[in-house]
């Protein structure tokens, strides 16, 4: 599939066809993936996970097959910290609005830095190989379009690394969906994408 020039997503793998958010990442959704990420509000993934599950997930061209849901995994050491992953709750709420299966895929088995204060060099390569498949998942996943649910998309690193394993697991295609996108500079606007 050809895709239209996108300076943001060029370093992006061949299976990540496309990305949708639901907000920029400004008050009050700022607010909202804070008190969820690091303030232990679970219950605002309802709320959010229903403004992402009416956005529109495009199909890519010419594909007929299954659709299903995956979180991005956090480590199990950010597990115990928080006590859930805000992207599989997330993903829950948007699969079940939606009317989708939801597979646990990926796992990501070893801490690194935080993701936040790095550069977007530094994210890739902080990410590189953090992922492996779930045994048994590929009977899941192979040939199907994967929506990769998370909280932020920033650089689209880590999304990126989860794709390409998503890909080597057989998923026909990836639209990564997230609750917000930080943008360095621009208007504020709902249901932005690239694609």
């Amino acid at each position: 599939m050809e895709r239209a020039h996108c300076s943001e997503c060029e370093g992006w793998p061949p299976a990540l066809t496309a990305a949708r958010f639901a907000y920029v990442l400004v008050s009050p959704a700022s607010d909202l993936v804070h008190a969820l990420k690091y303030e232990g509000w679970p219950e605002l993934a309802t709320l959010m996970g229903d403004a992402m599950a009416r956005l529109p997930v495009p199909e890519p061209s010419g594909f007929r097959g299954r659709v299903v849901v995956v979180p991005v995994p956090t480590t199990p050491a950010r597990l115990r910290a928080r006590g859930y992953n805000q992207a599989e709750l997330l993903a829950r709420r948007f699969a079940e609005v939606r009317g989708l299966p939801l597979y646990s895929a990926l796992e990501r088995p070893g801490a690194r830095r935080s993701q936040t204060a790095l550069t977007p060099a530094a994210r890739r390569e902080n990410v590189r190989d953090v992922f492996v498949p779930i045994r048994g998942r590929e009977a899941a996943i192979g040939g199907t379009h994967v929506v990769l649910v998370d909280d932020v998309l920033t650089t689209g690193a880590t999304a990126s690394e989860a794709a390409s394993e998503l890909a080597r697991m057989g998923a026909a295609a990836v639209t990564l969906l997230t609750y917000v996108r930080a943008l360095a500079a621009g208007p504020e606007k709902r249901g932005q994408g690239l694609s």
